[in-house]
């Protein structure tokens, strides 16, 4: 289906975007023991469709030459198309949760910051003109924030954006710190011993890499 793959706030042209969806899939579904290999051929699920909502596969052939990799890449195929007879069953895509409410960031549970370790560890990532403030003016800035991000998932909890990394499941909040309109940055929000807890933020473009995995964000912040 059609997808714009490129960043938005520092577009590359090259869909950087696609080219990490595509490694790390396979990273995880060979984690999964879902990556089938049948008669000299190998075969994953890429998690992308057609415009027919066709599942897509990369498709493998065992490499004859010696002394090199062990298989070579074919290229993209769909569910229907003729190379993939040649396998009994197609594999399933990547799973990335057991549990569907961890999707949806709950209201209810106190959210726990650390605020200095945001600041300190990240100061970089904020935008230039924030970078020699105050920090401490800067983390009541943070908070204030952080607050409308809250208060903006309760009107749509759509804004709360999961993302996967590292092997955890995370969920990503708008930081919009200069301007209401549009994000600067995306809080990352962990679920441990029934709180949230918030140490660490990310640049747009490091989220989307990280969110895509799951799914394309349906909350437009994480794209302008």
């Amino acid at each position: 289906m059609n997808e714009d793959w490129d960043y938005k706030k520092n577009p590359l042209g090259k869909n950087p975007i696609l080219e990490n969806y595509i490694k790390h899939t396979f990273i995880k579904v060979n984690e999964e023991g879902k990556v089938l290999e049948q008669n000299g051929y190998s075969v994953f699920n890429t998690g992308l469709v057609t415009d027919y909502q066709e599942e897509i596969y990369a498709l493998f052939q065992t490499n004859r030459r010696p002394g090199t990799i062990k298989w070579y890449f074919i290229g993209w195929r769909k569910a229907s198309d003729r190379d993939l007879i040649k396998f009994s069953s197609l594999p399933e895509n990547a799973n990335y949760f057991d549990n569907s409410s961890d999707l949806i960031y709950d209201t209810k549970i106190e959210l726990r910051l650390n605020i200095n370790h945001i600041i300190d560890d990240n100061l970089q990532r904020f935008p230039l003109s924030m970078q020699s403030m105050d920090k401490y003016q800067l983390g009541v800035l943070l908070q204030g924030t952080i607050d409308d991000a809250k208060r903006r998932i309760k009107r749509n909890y759509k804004t709360a954006v999961p993302q996967y990394y590292a092997g955890r499941l995370q969920l990503l909040l708008p930081l919009c710190l200069t301007s209401k309109a549009n994000a600067d940055l995306a809080l990352v929000i962990e679920k441990e011993n029934g709180v949230y807890r918030a140490s660490t933020c990310l640049t747009l473009d490091m989220a989307i890499n990280n969110a895509r995995l799951i799914a394309k964000p349906d909350d437009e912040w994480l794209k302008v």
